[in-house]
């Protein structure tokens, strides 16, 4: 099929079968009314209500959405508050952390940089309102998220302000004693250095995990969490899966990272809660244990890491 004719459109709602206990999306990013409401490229909408509940109907019972840019932090949690299970993650993202500094610079990406409106706020005064929000919303709030370092998308300036921006988010997870969720890419090294540096939060986790058998070393030697998505599952990504195999069991957990990032059957297409059972299968099938094994420990890990609600 030809890029022009590819299909975006959502799979249908009974695209994986049920797990076989339930589970929880550690880290999605659920649409926020008023703003972007599709997958990336789609063609019609799901709300976030919408996805949640195709995700509960196949035992995706908890979900966590990632609220990192700064006009979904209020919408995300007001969506916390209002649909089952859900939970959010706030954080200034390493990109967006550029954009507000006022640095614009082209990354290995080649790409020129994407400035909106809300990136006309300082980015002090940015992570100022992050804190309010994280400290003030403990019904909702569950973890710090994510942060870290981008090394794709912006250059040398660019990089020595996201430094600074993952320090003081590392800082405000253990002021507030909540998990970390960690993006890196392309920066594996650097974000273990900042991290040993400074001292990791308690329960830290590497969002997306995209590391190597190096990564998996340093997660399993300090007590890291890797969550595991839909990369694990496509076919280029034996390095990946020789790391995953070699992270204890207790140290796991599974995501989405929706709306991107689908399981294979679905790659190019939008993602969502309700496709994770075909993660949770192949998580299961490399590490040889059962489904009902696998989706044990996985909710077993997120509730050690998150807790319960």
């Amino acid at each position: 099929m030809s890029r022009k004719h590819r299909d975006r459109s959502w799979p249908s709602a009974d695209a994986v079968a049920p797990l076989a206990l339930a589970v929880t999306d550690n880290h999605t990013h659920l649409p926020v009314p008023g703003l972007e409401e599709n997958g990336p490229g789609s063609d019609a909408p799901l709300t976030a209500a919408e996805l949640v509940e195709r995700a509960i109907a196949v035992g995706v019972a908890r979900t966590i959405t990632s609220a990192c840019e700064t006009p979904a932090w209020e919408g995300s949690i007001a969506l916390a508050r209002t649909l089952e299970g859900v939970r959010v993650a706030l954080a200034v993202h390493p990109n967006e952390v550029v954009l507000h500094a006022g640095v614009r610079e082209i990354g290995p990406d080649g790409l020129e940089p994407h400035v909106c409106e809300h990136h006309a706020e300082p980015l002090d005064e940015a992570m100022s309102r992050l804190e309010g929000l994280v400290r003030t919303n403990p019904d909702a709030v569950v973890a710090v998220g994510e942060t870290g370092l981008d090394f794709f998308r912006t250059g040398e300036r660019g990089r020595a302000v996201q430094r600074e921006a993952f320090r003081a988010h590392i800082a405000l997870a253990k002021e507030t004693g909540l998990p970390l969720q960690i993006h890196d890419r392309d920066a594996h090294a650097e974000c273990v250095e900042v991290l040993l540096a400074d001292g990791a939060p308690e329960r830290t986790v590497l969002h997306c995990f995209s590391g190597g058998p190096e990564l998996a070393a340093v997660c399993a030697e300090q007590g890291w969490y890797a969550s595991v998505a839909g990369p694990v599952t496509y076919p280029a990504n034996d390095e990946l899966r020789a790391a995953l195999g070699a992270v204890p069991l207790e140290l796991l957990l599974v995501e989405t990272d929706a709306p991107y990032l689908p399981p294979t059957p679905w790659r190019g297409r939008p993602n969502g809660g309700y496709l994770m059972g075909e993660t949770v299968r192949f998580l299961a099938a490399l590490r040889g244990v059962d489904e009902a094994a696998m989706c044990e420990r996985l909710e077993h890990n997120t509730r050690e890491v998150y807790g319960t609600w």
